[in-house]
């Protein structure tokens, strides 16, 4: 026998060895995006509903905060188009009017319950978990349903759907597809029995409609969030601002809190202690100023529930003398007027830095931001006229933001690591 017979003799079982594989593999990724579904039915898509069941689909698209990502800035409501920055590209919000040609006029109920619950389009294709059907997929038919009529009646916007901007193989259903193999299974909310009906309830607007793990959960380098990370804090998709654990008391973690603050927190965006900025004003100014207090009062229940992790003291660098004093001198010229001489602040105008965790986060980005961009509390209801901070991007360069940053997360008993010149460039 020639060698090359030889090599051809062990090289075929080898190749049909790898090919079974491969094909048993693209077997189970199919089998795991297909479990637990069941063939749905197109059904008529202008089933007239009652006003009682719009108004309840009005305030469930107002926890979900469905007009956050569907609409542009000046745009028609949920006619879509804005851009949601990833790490794999762009994925650009659809239009959910309910125009037939490029909004969901034509869909189903079942079909949008499939979305919602499945993470599939209404021609079957996987949506992007941009998306955040993983938190959706708790959602109850009922509530789904009362979503859908809401967004049926709200006025027809014909504006085409944009292409996503993704590269390959980002762009592929057959990414989307092992993504989901890892990292989704479609569920259903299940009360727990030992717990009362209001702490359910939390439970149900923070891990489904809430979607608040989106945000504020680690995610590896394929996007996907093990168990482990959830409400553990991580940086947004976009690598912009850092959503802080809500494990932790050390960042947004608020087991120590008395229940009506948080209640207040989640409803005006400011308490005596604390104020939300960047995306969580967002979020605020949306959605949540606008539910019930029973519904903030059972989210609350909820947050304050959720085990604490890593919250020991850490031990923590010192910054070099002289960065500290550049910075301190920064502080003094552009910070102290409002901010106060030992960051004390003024109470219900200048938020105080002194004990301020926001801004002893492990993550610097936050503060970086603030200082880059300016800081600006939602309007509310119970705060109507909030003071904003101006930006200092065009004042203050890399280093001296780097300074000014590292001054006050180790100044007044604050306990935080120095940021440096190069720490500032990462952050976009």
């Amino acid at each position: 026998m020639t060698n090359a017979n030889k090599q051809r003799s062990w090289l075929r079982p080898l190749l049909a060895g790898l090919l079974g594989l491969v094909v048993l593999l693209t077997a189970l990724v199919a089998w795991l995006n297909v479990r637990g579904e069941a063939p749905v039915e197109p059904g008529p898509a202008n089933v007239p509903a009652s006003a009682s069941v719009i108004e309840r689909g009005a305030y469930l698209a107002r926890a979900g905060n469905c007009i956050g990502c569907h609409t542009t800035t000046g745009g028609a409501a949920f006619a879509g188009g804005r851009g949601v920055d990833t790490p794999f590209g762009v994925v650009v919000a659809p239009n959910i009017t309910s125009d037939v040609k490029t909004g969901i006029g034509s869909w189903s109920a079942s079909e949008f319950w499939r979305a919602m619950h499945h993470g599939r389009s209404k021609d079957g294709r996987l949506l992007y978990p941009a998306f955040p059907y993983p938190s959706f997929t708790y959602v109850t038919r009922e509530d789904s349903d009362a979503l859908y009529a809401f967004l049926k009646s709200t006025p027809a916007v014909e504006r085409p759907n944009q292409p996503h901007r993704l590269g390959f193989p980002y762009n592929t259903q057959a990414a989307l597809a092992v993504w989901r193999a890892l990292y989704f299974r479609a569920g259903a909310f299940e009360p727990q029995a030992e717990q009362p009906a209001e702490w359910n309830r939390g439970r149900y607007l923070v891990q489904g409609l809430g979607h608040c793990a989106a945000c504020h959960s680690g995610r590896n380098f394929l996007g996907g969030t093990s168990l482990n990370a959830q409400f553990a804090g991580g940086l947004m998709p976009d690598a912009t601002w850092y959503a802080p654990s809500l494990a932790t008391p050390r960042e947004a973690g608020v087991q120590t809190w008395q229940r009506d603050e948080v209640v207040k927190l989640l409803k005006d965006g400011v308490v005596s202690h604390a104020s939300v900025s960047g995306p969580m004003a967002e979020v605020v100014f949306t959605s949540t100023q606008y539910l019930s207090g029973a519904d903030l009062d059972a989210m609350a229940r909820y947050l304050a529930s959720i085990p604490l992790r890593d919250n020991e003291p850490r031990e923590v660098k010192r910054a070099e003398g002289d960065v500290f004093a550049r910075g301190g001198k920064l502080y003094d010229q552009h910070c102290a007027s409002c901010h106060g001489d030992k960051g004390q602040g003024v109470a219900g105008i200048y938020p105080a830095l002194a004990g301020n965790r926001a801004v002893t986060l492990s993550s610097h980005n936050n503060l970086v931001q603030v200082i880059r961009q300016g800081g600006f509390m939602p309007t509310t209801a119970g705060n109507p006229e909030p003071f904003g901070m101006p930006p200092f991007g065009q004042v203050l360069n890399n280093d001296e933001i780097a300074a000014v940053s590292t001054f006050i997360r180790q100044s007044w008993g604050n306990s935080a690591a120095p940021v440096s010149s190069l720490d500032v460039l990462h952050v976009k």
